[in-house]
């Protein structure tokens, strides 16, 4: 497949493409999962904001600059980040499983912390052990991601949204694009839901929404 336009570039069949690939990533790899399969959610209800809950408001966008390390203290995770292409189904080719603690990045996209929204993918099992987001689902608004980039800086982030789709009421566009025009965003995806033996599948996609809130160095 011919390689999907960078971020503000991406429009029409582009990001179609790329949604649709994000949407069916993680189905039913030769090494993927099986006894460390995801934290089942239950009817897979939206996570979502609680009513009421405050949140910072945004930092102006920073200066593009890749990503190399991502962490998200509440959880315990703390990875490094490589940037990833787009497999032959149009998916954002995740790390290897032989690279379970890795977290991929969109190379092609946006990079954290400036305009639009920045797209990070993480494996939550392997046959044998959980990978680096296993514990994604538990993410709750509020929460801090901290992304160490190339320039030396640390862009903050403010988890806003945590949702659990299922596919019969998938909408890519709405969980994959930008909430908000101007605004630096970040988006974190792991299979989730329950995993399909027969199918070799999850039933659904964990989507971790943050915005920047801060910058250091």
């Amino acid at each position: 497949m011919s390689p999907v336009p960078s971020g503000r570039a991406l429009t029409g069949t582009a990001w179609a493409v790329l949604f649709l690939g994000l949407w069916v990533w993680g189905e039913g790899a030769s090494d993927g999962p099986g006894p460390a399969s995801a934290p089942t959610t239950g009817d897979i209800a939206a996570v979502g904001r609680p009513l009421g809950a405050p949140l910072p408001p945004a930092h102006d966008p920073l200066p593009a600059a890749e990503p190399r390390r991502v962490e998200i203290p509440s959880l315990g995770i703390a990875a490094p980040v490589v940037a990833r292409g787009l497999d032959a189904d149009g998916a954002i080719d995740p790390p290897p499983y032989a690279m379970p603690q890795t977290v991929g990045w969109y190379g092609s996209g946006t990079r954290p912390g400036a305009s639009g929204a920045a797209l990070f993918v993480g494996h939550v099992d392997t046959r044998s052990r959980p990978a680096v987001f296993y514990g994604l689902s538990a993410a709750r608004p509020g929460a801090t991601v901290r992304v160490t980039r190339s320039d030396g800086s640390v862009a903050e982030f403010t988890i806003d949204d945590v949702q659990v789709l299922p596919r019969d009421r998938f909408d890519a566009r709405k969980a994959y694009g930008p909430h908000l025009p101007g605004r630096a965003e970040l988006r974190l995806i792991t299979c989730g839901g329950t995993f399909d033996r027969e199918t070799g599948t999850y039933t659904a996609n964990v989507v971790v929404s943050a915005y920047l809130t801060g910058a250091r160095g």
